[in-house]
């Protein structure tokens, strides 16, 4: 019995221990997949490797520098790209940004962040405000001389940042630095990078704004170009950090330590305005978005609420909706317990709802008079349609009984003068006046001949000479129509 008792204790002993080392083989598993899942990864995503810290260096101080053949193409750029907003052209706009030399003092003031280099800094700077001050005087120009001032959607676009746009300057900055770093630079990214982060239309636009005498436009446009300044600038930054790029290392500790600490302060300077546009248009356009879903939603969807026209003001948390009809003071409380309550509308809740209606009395005069003018305007449309058939009908008449006319006169032997005029007029482009006749005669007062006289007049512009030769022409071709041997020519 002791025995057995012994045996079932070795058995289950036996157990733990195989369920223990299932554990620990199921650990080992575990732990190699992740090792190998981490290694995966680490090949996929590292690019450290292929990092040539010297030659990016190199290649972004040669971008740097804005004059000689780079200024001209920037000048040269700035007109096409001007051109492509005027006459809202994408793909010209497109071409033009591809051939611009905007990004090299961008990324200058970046790199000279990252690695505390203070001359490169003030290069950087200086090149940059040279690049932004003749890119919009070149713009402003041509807008001021430009004929085509009207303000085109693509222009429009660039006057008021969202936040799309910063998130495309965040990407759009960290693509580049990265491909600037890779070995073998890959320009398509660079092409791509240029294109996306639009740099160019919003200096255009900003001088477009000085031109037309508008600034809110020249300020919206300048705010947008800053937005993507700051952010390429700050990808440039946090890349070659992570990238761990060489420090500038001066002889003097003393200027090593002040220049580091003023690249580190210059650093958080620009971070600090970064991070509140961040912010700020990140808020603005969750409110735009709420607003437009609000009025969708709430208004729009309505048919007894008739909006004419809204205005919103983000800074100052109001917004204002005009009606066409009367709004009651309960229709009011729903909309603005729908503005404060609804969840759907978080952002718009310490906005100041503003709403104006037409009264009762004056819509009603509006929409009868609009009812009556319409129906004025079909009865006169009735009246003269059946004016125009009556007019028809008695044109047909006249053509019918001057046919006849014609008709009855040829069978006694007469003229056939309608078609005889229209002849006469085709031939002789400077007759205004035109009648023929047989007229009975006497000169002794015995004798009765018939005559043939055809009574004209003509343009004022001709002299009496060329009249009297248009005369004689006429009368040979009366001859020759009629069949007749003498007409007499007489001016009326």
């Amino acid at each position: 019995m002791e025995e057995n008792k012994f045996n079932f204790a070795d058995e289950e002993a036996s157990k733990e221990d195989k369920v223990e080392q299932s554990k620990e083989e199921i650990k080992k598993e575990a732990k190699g997949l992740y090792q190998s899942m981490s290694t995966f990864l680490s090949g996929l995503l590292d690019f450290r490797e292929d990092t040539d810290r010297e030659a990016t260096i190199q290649a972004i101080k040669n971008d740097i520098p804005m004059k000689g053949a780079t200024a001209w193409i920037l000048i040269f750029a700035i007109f096409v790209a001007s051109i492509g907003l005027n006459v809202s052209s994408t793909a010209v706009v497109i071409g033009a940004m591809l051939i611009s030399p905007l990004m090299g003092p961008i990324l200058g003031v970046g790199m000279s962040l990252a690695i505390n280099d203070i001359d490169t800094l003030k290069r950087s700077l200086i090149n940059l405000l040279v690049m932004v001050s003749l890119s919009v005087f070149t713009a402003f120009l041509y807008f001021k001389l430009s004929p085509l001032a009207e303000l085109t959607p693509e222009l429009e676009a660039r006057t008021q940042p969202n936040i799309l746009d910063v998130f495309v300057a965040i990407f759009g900055g960290l693509a580049l630095i990265v491909a600037k770093t890779k070995r073998g630079t890959i320009a398509s990214v660079i092409f791509g990078v240029a294109i996306a982060t639009a740099l160019m239309p919003p200096l255009c636009t900003a001088g477009y704004g000085l031109a037309v005498g508008n600034l809110k436009y020249f300020f919206g446009a300048t705010y947008l170009f800053i937005i993507n300044t700051i952010f390429i600038a700050l990808s440039t930054f946090v890349v070659l950090k992570v990238l761990r790029f060489p420090m500038i290392k001066y002889a003097n500790s003393r200027r090593r330590r002040f220049i580091s600490r003023l690249a580190t302060l210059t650093a958080i300077v620009v971070m600090i305005p970064a991070s509140f546009t961040f912010w700020k248009v990140y808020n603005e356009t969750r409110f735009n978005v709420e607003l437009k879903k609000f009025l969708d939603t709430e208004i729009r969807s309505n048919d007894a609420l008739q909006l004419m026209n809204f205005d919103s003001d983000f800074e100052g948390k109001s917004i204002e909706l005009n009606f066409f009809n009367e709004i009651s003071d309960a229709t009011k409380q729903d909309l603005l317990n729908e503005l404060k309550n609804n969840p759907q509308y978080p952002n718009l809740k310490d906005a100041v709802l503003k709403i104006k209606g037409s009264d009762t009395k004056s819509y009603e005069l509006i929409s009868g008079a609009y009812q009556d003018a319409r129906e004025e305007l079909k009865s006169s449309k009735n009246v003269i349609a059946g004016l125009h058939k009556e007019i028809e009908e008695l044109k047909n008449e006249i053509v019918q009984l001057t046919q006849q006319l014609e008709q009855s006169n040829v069978q006694q032997g007469g003229v056939p003068f309608s078609s005889l005029s229209r002849n006469a007029k085709e031939k002789f482009g400077d007759l205004q006046y035109f009648s023929f006749a047989k007229v009975l005669e006497s000169k002794d007062f015995t004798k009765i001949d018939t005559v043939n006289v055809a009574t004209v007049a003509w343009s004022n512009g001709l002299t009496d000479s060329i009249q009297k030769v248009r005369e004689l022409e006429l009368g040979t071709w009366l001859k020759q129509e009629l069949k007749i041997k003498n007409v007499t020519i007489k001016r009326n």
